[in-house]
Formats: C-alpha cells, structure tokens, sequence
C-alpha cells in the first residue's frame, strides 16, 4: 500500500510557476484571437464605409454634372432665345421701315392723271359692288372732285350695265383730307355702312394679306418649318 506525500515548498512553487505560465498563455492566445477578430472586423467595416463613401461621392459627381448639363443648356437656350428675339426685332424693324417708305410713295401714284383716273374709277366700282345700293355717296379729296366725278360716271354705267340695276352716285359735300394719299370713300343707307378705298387703308389690307410673302422674299423660309402649301 503506497501513501503520498507532502509536496516540497519547491514542487508547490514549480507547480505555481506551471499553472501561472499556462494561464498567461492562454490568456495570450486569447488576446490574440480577439485582436485577430477585431481586426478582421475592422476592415470589412472600414471597407464597408469606404465603398458607401465612394458611392456617395460618385452619386454627388454625377448629381453636380447633371446640374452643369441642366445650367449649360438653361444658358445655351436663354442665348438662343434672345438671338433669336433680335432677329425677329431686326425684321420687323425693317418691315416697318418698309411700309413707312412704301406709304411715303402713295401720293407719287395721284402725279400721273390717265393711271390715277383709271385707278378712281376701279375703287368707286370696287366699292359698288360691295354696296349693292341704289343710292351711294363718294368721298373724295377736294382738290380732285373733277377727277372722281369722271371716274364715278364711268364706274356707274359699268355697274349698271353689269348689273342691270340702276346707282345713282353723288359726290358727298365732306371731303378727304388733303394729305391724304388719295382713293376715296363710299357709303350707303344714310352713312351706316361705308367702303373705305383710301390708298392708305388699301396699303393696309395689302400689308396685312402680303406679310408672309414678303417675309419668305425678305428673310427666305423659316428653317423650322417642315410642311409648305
């Protein structure tokens, strides 16, 4: 039969110095595992935070070169528009320089006697058969009363021999003013309903019917338009 025996103060402190070794690596190799770990953490999350910056930070180029785009193209259409804007200034301005030169030459056309009686004669008729009236009055310019009541003779029996109904025609005692390039004015039913023959308004309805021709011989076709008549 064995019996044990008292360990020595030296066993007691090898076996100390054992113990303590293996716990102070085990707590070393722990330490290294969680530092392992914690570094293995780290940088997925640093990797993490430095893919969401770099999407961010792409999102923002994209988002600020979209805004320069969106600026650039704000900017080239305002330019565009106000070239555009002085074009169309230019064009009317010299449209409207056009007709101011054109009216100036109205009162040349009364200096030539045989065109301007003829001229008369197929305004009073003009506005003959826009009446319809028996009785019609003529406005003319005083100083060429003698001129329209030649030009009214000859436009009332062309009526009537078109027609076939009788006109009588009178010279009305108010006149045209006398700056006035000349033509005349016809009325009927007691002055309710007049015929404007002027120069002047003729010039006028002529401007606004020939506008767009005379854009197309000034300025050539619009670029933007597709489809022509």
């Amino acid at each position: 039969m064995t019996t044990s025996r008292a360990l020595t103060d030296d066993e007691v402190s090898n076996e100390m110095t054992k113990m303590v070794a293996f716990i102070n690596q085990e707590a070393q190799e722990k330490a290294n595992e969680i530092k392992v770990k914690a570094d293995e953490e780290f940088n997925i999350e640093k990797a993490k935070l430095v893919r969401q910056e770099s999407i961010n930070i792409e999102a923002t180029y994209q988002r600020k070169i979209k805004q320069a785009e969106i600026q650039k193209k704000i900017a080239q259409s305002n330019f565009i528009n106000k070239s555009r804007l002085k074009v169309l200034q230019a064009r009317q301005q010299m449209l409207e320089e056009l007709f101011v030169e054109t009216r100036s030459q109205l009162k040349k056309i009364s200096q030539n006697k045989d065109s301007y009686s003829n001229l008369l004669k197929d305004l009073i008729l003009q506005g003959l058969y826009q009446l319809m009236d028996e009785n019609v009055t003529v406005i003319a310019k005083k100083s060429e009363l003698n001129l329209a009541q030649d030009a009214i003779k000859i436009a009332a029996k062309t009526y009537t021999d078109t027609t076939r109904s009788p006109v009588h025609v009178e010279i009305d005692k108010e006149n045209l003013p006398e700056e006035s390039a000349g033509g005349v004015i016809l009325s009927s039913h007691f002055g309710r309903i007049k015929i404007n023959n002027t120069l002047e308004e003729r010039l006028s309805l002529a401007q606004e019917e020939m506008l767009p021709e005379l854009r197309v011989l000034l300025f050539g076709h619009s670029p933007n338009r597709k489809f022509f008549d």
